[in-house]
Protein backbone atom coordinates (compact mmCIF):
# COMPACT_ATOMS: atom_id res chain seq x y z
CA UNK A 1 0.00 0.00 0.00
CA UNK A 2 1.40 3.39 -1.01
CA UNK A 3 2.18 5.80 1.87
CA UNK A 4 0.03 8.91 2.16
CA UNK A 5 0.48 12.40 3.61
CA UNK A 6 -1.31 11.13 6.71
CA UNK A 7 1.45 8.54 7.16
CA UNK A 8 4.11 11.25 6.78
CA UNK A 9 2.40 13.48 9.36
CA UNK A 10 2.18 10.57 11.80
CA UNK A 11 5.82 9.51 11.26
CA UNK A 12 7.15 13.09 11.60
CA UNK A 13 4.85 14.00 14.49
CA UNK A 14 3.44 17.07 12.75
CA UNK A 15 0.09 18.23 11.39
CA UNK A 16 -1.20 17.65 7.85
CA UNK A 17 -1.01 21.41 7.26
CA UNK A 18 2.71 21.36 8.10
CA UNK A 19 3.34 18.47 5.71
CA UNK A 20 1.50 20.40 2.99
CA UNK A 21 3.65 23.51 3.59
CA UNK A 22 6.85 21.46 3.35
CA UNK A 23 5.75 19.62 0.20
CA UNK A 24 4.89 22.91 -1.50
CA UNK A 25 7.99 24.76 -0.17
CA UNK A 26 5.93 27.43 1.54
CA UNK A 27 7.47 29.63 4.23
CA UNK A 28 6.77 29.53 7.95
CA UNK A 29 8.22 26.10 8.77
CA UNK A 30 11.28 25.67 11.01
CA UNK A 31 14.33 23.97 9.54
CA UNK A 32 14.13 21.22 12.17
CA UNK A 33 10.55 20.45 11.15
CA UNK A 34 11.42 20.44 7.45
CA UNK A 35 14.16 17.90 8.14
CA UNK A 36 11.76 15.72 10.15
CA UNK A 37 9.19 15.72 7.33
CA UNK A 38 11.81 14.96 4.68
CA UNK A 39 13.20 12.13 6.82
CA UNK A 40 9.71 10.66 7.11
CA UNK A 41 9.25 10.93 3.31
CA UNK A 42 12.53 9.07 2.73
CA UNK A 43 11.80 6.42 5.35
CA UNK A 44 8.30 5.71 4.00
CA UNK A 45 9.31 5.88 0.33
CA UNK A 46 6.63 8.44 -0.40
CA UNK A 47 6.43 9.53 -4.07
CA UNK A 48 4.34 12.59 -4.68
CA UNK A 49 1.92 12.67 -7.60
CA UNK A 50 2.45 16.31 -8.55
CA UNK A 51 0.00 16.25 -11.44
CA UNK A 52 -2.80 14.91 -9.25
CA UNK A 53 -2.00 17.41 -6.51
CA UNK A 54 -2.13 20.32 -8.94
CA UNK A 55 -5.32 19.03 -10.50
CA UNK A 56 -6.92 18.72 -7.06
CA UNK A 57 -6.29 22.36 -6.28
CA UNK A 58 -6.96 23.43 -9.89
CA UNK A 59 -3.52 24.95 -10.36
CA UNK A 60 -2.99 26.78 -13.65
CA UNK A 61 0.46 27.54 -15.03
CA UNK A 62 1.06 30.73 -16.93
CA UNK A 63 4.43 30.68 -18.69
CA UNK A 64 6.06 33.62 -20.46
CA UNK A 65 8.36 33.10 -23.43
CA UNK A 66 10.44 36.16 -24.34
CA UNK A 67 12.02 36.37 -27.81
CA UNK A 68 13.80 39.16 -29.72
CA UNK A 69 11.58 41.09 -32.12
CA UNK A 70 13.58 40.57 -35.31
CA UNK A 71 12.96 39.55 -38.91
CA UNK A 72 15.06 36.42 -38.33
CA UNK A 73 13.31 33.47 -39.93
CA UNK A 74 14.68 31.20 -37.22
CA UNK A 75 13.03 33.30 -34.49
CA UNK A 76 9.77 33.36 -36.46
CA UNK A 77 9.96 29.57 -36.92
CA UNK A 78 10.64 29.12 -33.20
CA UNK A 79 7.70 31.38 -32.32
CA UNK A 80 5.37 29.22 -34.46
CA UNK A 81 6.73 26.04 -32.87
CA UNK A 82 6.11 27.51 -29.41
CA UNK A 83 2.51 28.31 -30.35
CA UNK A 84 2.00 24.70 -31.47
CA UNK A 85 3.59 23.38 -28.27
CA UNK A 86 1.44 25.74 -26.19
CA UNK A 87 -1.74 24.46 -27.83
CA UNK A 88 -0.86 20.93 -26.70
CA UNK A 89 0.25 22.08 -23.24
CA UNK A 90 -3.11 23.81 -22.71
CA UNK A 91 -4.59 20.37 -22.00
CA UNK A 92 -2.47 20.25 -18.83
CA UNK A 93 -3.60 23.65 -17.50
CA UNK A 94 -0.63 25.51 -18.99
CA UNK A 95 -0.97 28.78 -20.88
CA UNK A 96 1.88 30.47 -22.74
CA UNK A 97 2.27 34.19 -23.34
CA UNK A 98 4.70 35.04 -26.15
CA UNK A 99 6.46 38.38 -25.64
CA UNK A 100 8.86 40.18 -27.99
CA UNK A 101 11.50 42.77 -27.08
CA UNK A 102 13.53 45.16 -29.28
CA UNK A 103 16.59 43.06 -30.18
CA UNK A 104 19.15 45.80 -29.51
CA UNK A 105 17.50 47.32 -26.40
CA UNK A 106 18.48 45.38 -23.29
CA UNK A 107 17.00 48.03 -21.00
CA UNK A 108 13.58 47.51 -22.63
CA UNK A 109 14.02 43.77 -22.10
CA UNK A 110 14.96 44.28 -18.44
CA UNK A 111 11.86 46.44 -17.93
CA UNK A 112 9.72 43.71 -19.53
CA UNK A 113 11.19 41.08 -17.20
CA UNK A 114 10.69 43.30 -14.15
CA UNK A 115 7.05 43.72 -15.14
CA UNK A 116 6.60 39.94 -15.05
CA UNK A 117 7.58 39.89 -11.36
CA UNK A 118 4.25 41.40 -10.36
CA UNK A 119 2.22 38.99 -12.45
CA UNK A 120 1.10 35.44 -11.77
CA UNK A 121 3.86 33.86 -13.89
CA UNK A 122 4.99 30.31 -13.11
CA UNK A 123 8.12 30.45 -15.28
CA UNK A 124 9.98 32.38 -17.99
CA UNK A 125 11.85 31.12 -21.07
CA UNK A 126 14.23 33.71 -22.49
CA UNK A 127 16.26 34.06 -25.68
CA UNK A 128 18.58 37.04 -25.18
CA UNK A 129 22.21 38.15 -24.93
CA UNK A 130 23.93 37.82 -21.56
CA UNK A 131 24.57 41.45 -20.66
CA UNK A 132 24.88 42.95 -17.14
CA UNK A 133 21.37 44.42 -17.24
CA UNK A 134 19.90 41.08 -18.38
CA UNK A 135 21.84 39.21 -15.68
CA UNK A 136 20.37 41.48 -13.00
CA UNK A 137 16.83 41.10 -14.36
CA UNK A 138 17.08 37.29 -14.43
CA UNK A 139 18.51 37.17 -10.92
CA UNK A 140 15.63 39.35 -9.72
CA UNK A 141 13.11 36.87 -11.15
CA UNK A 142 14.94 34.00 -9.49
CA UNK A 143 14.89 35.80 -6.12
CA UNK A 144 11.10 35.79 -6.42
CA UNK A 145 11.09 32.02 -7.04
CA UNK A 146 10.20 32.40 -10.72
CA UNK A 147 12.19 29.79 -12.67
CA UNK A 148 14.03 31.03 -15.76
CA UNK A 149 15.06 28.85 -18.69
CA UNK A 150 17.61 30.10 -21.24
CA UNK A 151 16.47 29.31 -24.77
CA UNK A 152 18.81 28.76 -27.78
CA UNK A 153 21.56 30.99 -26.34
CA UNK A 154 22.72 30.12 -22.81
CA UNK A 155 22.88 32.56 -19.87
CA UNK A 156 25.23 30.65 -17.54
CA UNK A 157 26.17 33.61 -15.32
CA UNK A 158 22.61 34.71 -14.56
CA UNK A 159 21.67 31.91 -12.13
CA UNK A 160 19.11 30.69 -14.70
CA UNK A 161 17.57 27.31 -13.86
CA UNK A 162 18.25 25.46 -17.09
CA UNK A 163 19.42 25.82 -20.70
CA UNK A 164 17.41 24.41 -23.59
CA UNK A 165 19.29 24.18 -26.87
CA UNK A 166 22.19 22.43 -28.55
CA UNK A 167 25.78 22.70 -27.35
CA UNK A 168 26.91 25.86 -29.17
CA UNK A 169 30.63 25.13 -28.91
CA UNK A 170 30.12 21.62 -30.27
CA UNK A 171 28.12 23.06 -33.18
CA UNK A 172 31.02 25.45 -33.86
CA UNK A 173 33.44 22.54 -33.86
CA UNK A 174 31.16 20.75 -36.29
CA UNK A 175 31.19 23.78 -38.59
CA UNK A 176 34.98 23.88 -38.38
CA UNK A 177 35.34 20.25 -39.38
CA UNK A 178 32.95 20.67 -42.30
CA UNK A 179 34.67 23.86 -43.47
CA UNK A 180 38.12 22.25 -43.36
CA UNK A 181 36.95 19.14 -45.21
CA UNK A 182 35.13 21.11 -47.89
CA UNK A 183 38.12 23.41 -48.49
CA UNK A 184 40.52 20.49 -48.81
CA UNK A 185 44.27 20.74 -48.29
CA UNK A 186 44.77 24.07 -50.03
CA UNK A 187 45.55 27.26 -48.06
CA UNK A 188 42.51 29.53 -47.82
CA UNK A 189 40.98 32.42 -45.95
CA UNK A 190 37.65 32.06 -44.13
CA UNK A 191 35.38 34.99 -43.33
CA UNK A 192 33.20 34.82 -40.18
CA UNK A 193 29.96 36.82 -39.92
CA UNK A 194 27.77 37.24 -36.82
CA UNK A 195 24.71 39.25 -35.84
CA UNK A 196 26.30 40.16 -32.52
CA UNK A 197 29.14 38.79 -30.44
CA UNK A 198 27.12 39.66 -27.34
CA UNK A 199 25.20 36.45 -27.92
CA UNK A 200 26.64 33.55 -25.96
CA UNK A 201 25.81 31.17 -28.82
CA UNK A 202 27.93 33.26 -31.23
CA UNK A 203 30.87 33.37 -28.83
CA UNK A 204 30.73 29.62 -28.22
CA UNK A 205 30.32 28.80 -31.91
CA UNK A 206 33.34 30.93 -32.81
CA UNK A 207 35.44 29.34 -30.04
CA UNK A 208 34.54 25.84 -31.21
CA UNK A 209 35.20 26.73 -34.84
CA UNK A 210 38.63 28.19 -34.05
CA UNK A 211 39.52 25.19 -31.90
CA UNK A 212 39.08 22.77 -34.81
CA UNK A 213 40.60 25.02 -37.47
CA UNK A 214 43.77 25.60 -35.45
CA UNK A 215 44.16 21.94 -34.56
CA UNK A 216 43.16 20.18 -37.77
CA UNK A 217 43.47 22.77 -40.57
CA UNK A 218 46.39 25.10 -39.80
CA UNK A 219 46.69 26.03 -43.50
CA UNK A 220 43.36 27.90 -43.23
CA UNK A 221 43.40 31.52 -42.03
CA UNK A 222 40.24 32.42 -40.09
CA UNK A 223 39.65 36.17 -40.12
CA UNK A 224 38.08 38.42 -37.49
CA UNK A 225 34.35 38.24 -36.85
CA UNK A 226 32.26 40.81 -38.72
CA UNK A 227 29.16 41.95 -36.82
CA UNK A 228 26.02 42.97 -38.74
CA UNK A 229 23.50 43.57 -35.89
CA UNK A 230 20.88 41.91 -38.07
CA UNK A 231 21.14 44.55 -40.82
CA UNK A 232 21.31 43.36 -44.45
CA UNK A 233 22.83 46.71 -45.43
CA UNK A 234 25.59 46.34 -42.84
CA UNK A 235 26.28 42.78 -43.98
CA UNK A 236 26.71 43.87 -47.60
CA UNK A 237 29.00 46.71 -46.55
CA UNK A 238 31.30 44.72 -44.23
CA UNK A 239 31.60 41.76 -46.61
CA UNK A 240 32.43 43.98 -49.59
CA UNK A 241 34.93 45.98 -47.53
CA UNK A 242 36.63 42.89 -46.14
CA UNK A 243 36.96 41.37 -49.61
CA UNK A 244 38.37 44.62 -50.99
CA UNK A 245 41.01 44.72 -48.24
CA UNK A 246 41.98 41.05 -48.05
CA UNK A 247 41.32 39.64 -51.49
CA UNK A 248 39.64 36.34 -52.27
CA UNK A 249 38.24 34.09 -49.54
CA UNK A 250 37.65 30.36 -49.81
CA UNK A 251 34.94 30.05 -47.19
CA UNK A 252 32.34 31.96 -45.18
CA UNK A 253 31.02 30.84 -41.78
CA UNK A 254 27.74 32.53 -40.90
CA UNK A 255 27.25 32.34 -37.12
CA UNK A 256 23.73 33.76 -37.14
CA UNK A 257 21.13 35.03 -39.59
CA UNK A 258 21.67 36.85 -42.87
CA UNK A 259 21.76 34.03 -45.44
CA UNK A 260 19.60 35.90 -47.96
CA UNK A 261 21.64 39.12 -47.74
CA UNK A 262 24.87 37.14 -47.99
CA UNK A 263 23.71 35.30 -51.12
CA UNK A 264 22.67 38.61 -52.70
CA UNK A 265 26.06 40.17 -51.89
CA UNK A 266 28.05 37.21 -53.21
CA UNK A 267 25.94 37.25 -56.37
CA UNK A 268 26.70 40.94 -56.94
CA UNK A 269 30.41 40.20 -56.52
CA UNK A 270 30.32 37.18 -58.83
CA UNK A 271 31.23 34.79 -56.01
CA UNK A 272 27.93 32.97 -55.45
CA UNK A 273 28.55 29.24 -55.60
CA UNK A 274 32.33 29.72 -55.58
CA UNK A 275 32.80 30.13 -51.81
CA UNK A 276 32.25 27.33 -49.29
CA UNK A 277 29.43 28.61 -47.08
CA UNK A 278 28.27 27.07 -43.80
CA UNK A 279 25.46 28.42 -41.66
CA UNK A 280 23.11 27.56 -38.81
CA UNK A 281 19.41 26.67 -38.45
CA UNK A 282 17.05 25.29 -41.08
CA UNK A 283 14.63 28.02 -42.22
CA UNK A 284 12.81 28.62 -45.53
CA UNK A 285 15.77 30.78 -46.62
CA UNK A 286 18.49 28.26 -45.75
CA UNK A 287 16.40 25.44 -47.21
CA UNK A 288 16.17 27.28 -50.53
CA UNK A 289 19.89 28.13 -50.36
CA UNK A 290 20.78 24.45 -49.83
CA UNK A 291 18.57 23.38 -52.73
CA UNK A 292 20.17 25.94 -55.07
CA UNK A 293 23.74 25.24 -53.93
CA UNK A 294 24.24 28.68 -52.36
CA UNK A 295 25.01 27.09 -48.97
CA UNK A 296 27.03 23.91 -48.58
CA UNK A 297 25.81 22.84 -45.11
CA UNK A 298 23.53 23.95 -42.30
CA UNK A 299 24.00 22.96 -38.66
CA UNK A 300 20.57 22.80 -37.09
CA UNK A 301 18.42 21.68 -34.19
CA UNK A 302 14.85 20.39 -34.18
CA UNK A 303 12.80 23.51 -33.45
CA UNK A 304 9.71 21.53 -32.47
CA UNK A 305 11.76 19.58 -29.92
CA UNK A 306 13.25 22.87 -28.70
CA UNK A 307 9.82 24.41 -28.10
CA UNK A 308 8.31 21.34 -26.42
CA UNK A 309 11.38 20.87 -24.25
CA UNK A 310 11.28 24.49 -23.07
CA UNK A 311 7.70 24.10 -21.84
CA UNK A 312 8.36 20.71 -20.23
CA UNK A 313 11.39 22.07 -18.36
CA UNK A 314 9.48 25.15 -17.19
CA UNK A 315 6.69 22.91 -15.88
CA UNK A 316 9.19 20.68 -14.06
CA UNK A 317 10.90 23.69 -12.50
CA UNK A 318 7.57 25.15 -11.40
CA UNK A 319 6.66 21.81 -9.80
CA UNK A 320 10.18 21.27 -8.38
CA UNK A 321 10.34 17.86 -10.04
CA UNK A 322 13.34 16.24 -11.77
CA UNK A 323 14.05 16.77 -15.48
CA UNK A 324 14.49 13.82 -17.82
CA UNK A 325 17.87 14.84 -19.26
CA UNK A 326 17.73 12.24 -22.03
CA UNK A 327 14.39 13.58 -23.21
CA UNK A 328 15.49 17.22 -23.06
CA UNK A 329 18.89 16.84 -24.75
CA UNK A 330 18.79 18.25 -28.29
CA UNK A 331 20.98 16.72 -30.99
CA UNK A 332 23.12 18.63 -33.46
CA UNK A 333 21.89 17.98 -37.01
CA UNK A 334 24.07 18.38 -40.11
CA UNK A 335 21.95 19.13 -43.17
CA UNK A 336 23.20 19.20 -46.75
CA UNK A 337 21.25 19.24 -50.02
CA UNK A 338 21.39 15.44 -50.27
CA UNK A 339 19.66 14.81 -46.92
CA UNK A 340 17.35 17.83 -46.83
CA UNK A 341 14.17 16.78 -44.95
CA UNK A 342 10.79 17.40 -46.62
CA UNK A 343 9.20 20.77 -46.01
CA UNK A 344 5.99 20.87 -43.97
CA UNK A 345 5.26 24.48 -44.76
Amino acid sequence: MRPTVNDIAREAGVSLATVDRVLNARPGVREKTILAVNDAISKLGYVRDVAAANLARSRNYRMAVVLPDTESQFVQTLAEALKDAAATAAQTRMSVTLLRFPAEDMHALAAMLRNLEGQDVAGVALMAPETPVVRDAVRSLRMRDIPVVALVSDLPNTERDHYVGIDARASGRTAGMLMGRFLGARPARVMVIANSMLLRESIERRLGFDEVMLRAFPQVEVMQTLETHGSATTLRHVVAEMLANTGQVGGIYLLGTGHRALASTLSELGLLGHVVTIGHELTPHTRAALQSGQIDAVIAQNVGHLARSALRVLRAKADRTPIDESQETLRIEIIIRENLPPSHG
